[in-house]
């Protein structure tokens, strides 16, 4: 495993600001309720706030594809970080975890266990904690047992982008759109752009795969953010992470 030289407090990340269809509603208290608002079907309450878990029954398929999308912007202000010895690796790997990743040499490296999470670890230059790289691990029922569970790659990503647009309210929320979306070697990859009104646009880069640890299955939610004007600098960094996770 990446080898760790000091822990200091984790710069703020994203917030769930660039999903919110209003912004009278505060981040620190969205759920995944409030986002999935405008669904006919009724909707288990999960929290996605650092702060606050609620028991209910276990997800839908539809929540859990939710879910991971939203998983990005939840880490909590006090999660802690590492920053990596100059002398190692540029493939971090977690051993409890099993997997690995491609990131660059000086970016901060940050792990945690929020609630409603298994486990959260992120990537992100120290200068810029808006341009980064999640890791995000969600546990699932036995019914879903491979990526074709949540149904084919082209559904998946319907289903998650449809479920983060807001565009169509009045006034209108984020816009949320699919650029493109692909299967390959048991991992769904999806790129998708959000924006608020009046705002640049942040650019996402999905990978999603599924993994058992011998006891029950995990979603593994891999996502790579930047904003339209750092796409010259980060862009290329990012896209190359999420399209280097392995299973280890």
């Amino acid at each position: 495993m990446a080898s760790i030289s000091c822990f200091c407090a984790l710069h703020r990340q994203p917030t769930l600001r660039y999903l919110l269809a209003s912004s009278n509603v505060k981040a620190s208290s969205v759920d995944y309720k409030t986002m999935q608002q405008h669904s006919a079907t009724h909707v288990c309450p999960v929290s996605i706030s650092s702060s606050t878990e609620q028991a209910c029954g276990a997800p839908s398929r539809r929540q859990l594809i939710i879910l991971s999308a939203l998983a990005a912007f939840t880490f909590p202000p006090t999660l802690p970080y590492a920053i990596a010895d100059s002398d190692v690796d540029r493939i971090y790997t977690d051993d409890v975890n099993k997997f690995k990743i491609v990131i660059p040499q000086d970016w901060q490296v940050g792990t945690g266990e929020p609630n409603g999470f298994k486990s959260v670890t992120a990537f992100y230059p120290q200068e810029d904690s808006s341009s980064n790289v999640s890791v995000v691990i969600t546990g699932v029922g036995p019914d879903f047992t491979k990526m074709e569970s949540f149904g084919k790659v082209d559904e998946f990503a319907e289903t998650l982008v449809s479920g983060l647009d807001r565009s169509w309210q009045r006034p209108p929320g984020v816009a949320a759109k699919l650029i493109d979306c692909k299967a390959s070697k048991g991992f769904y990859y999806i790129n998708y752009s959000l924006q608020n009104p009046g705002e640049a646009r942040r650019y996402l880069y999905s990978a999603i795969g599924m993994a058992s640890n011998g006891w029950y299955n995990r979603l593994y939610t891999v996502t790579g953010q930047f904003m339209e004007d750092n796409a010259n600098k980060y862009g290329s960094q990012i896209q190359k992470a999420v399209a280097s996770f392995r299973f280890v």
